[in-house]
């Protein structure tokens, strides 16, 4: 109890899947989306990883690694996923950053805050929920 369990949760991700396909029927799976960007010497440099499933896509994770910050990575990042999403039929993207990471990153690119739970994870800090239209 309490810890990680990889059997429970392959069980819980089982059956949750069989409940969204019916109320979802006609509508494809959800389908993971992820985007890399690799340096000159083939190492990651920037990656962004997240879902589309019908109208909507979700970015889950972005990380750009702190020597090539201000490269435009990020905005590289975002465009290619964006650019995919809607090639799958999306119409719109679901983000949460803390504050403590990249909120305005976010809004410079077009997302919406559309809720904000405040301190969280710490006291001080909030979890800042965006949407964008594509």
């Amino acid at each position: 109890m309490g810890e990680a369990d990889a059997q429970l949760d392959q069980r819980l991700s089982d059956e949750l899947d069989v409940v969204n396909a019916e109320a979802t029927r006609g509508t494809a799976p959800a389908r993971e989306l992820t985007v890399r960007i690799q340096d000159g010497a083939g190492e990651l440099a920037a990656g962004m990883s997240g879902w589309t499933w019908g109208v909507a896509a979700g970015i889950g994770m972005t990380w750009v690694r702190a020597d090539t910050r201000g490269a435009g990575l990020g905005g590289r990042l975002l465009a290619e996923f964006e650019a995919e999403a809607m090639t799958r039929g999306c119409t719109h993207v679901f983000v949460t950053s803390f504050t403590f990471q990249a909120p305005g990153f976010y809004e410079r690119h077009g997302y919406r805050e559309i809720f904000r739970w405040e301190d969280v994870p710490v006291v001080g800090a909030a979890d800042v929920h965006f949407r964008k239209e594509l």
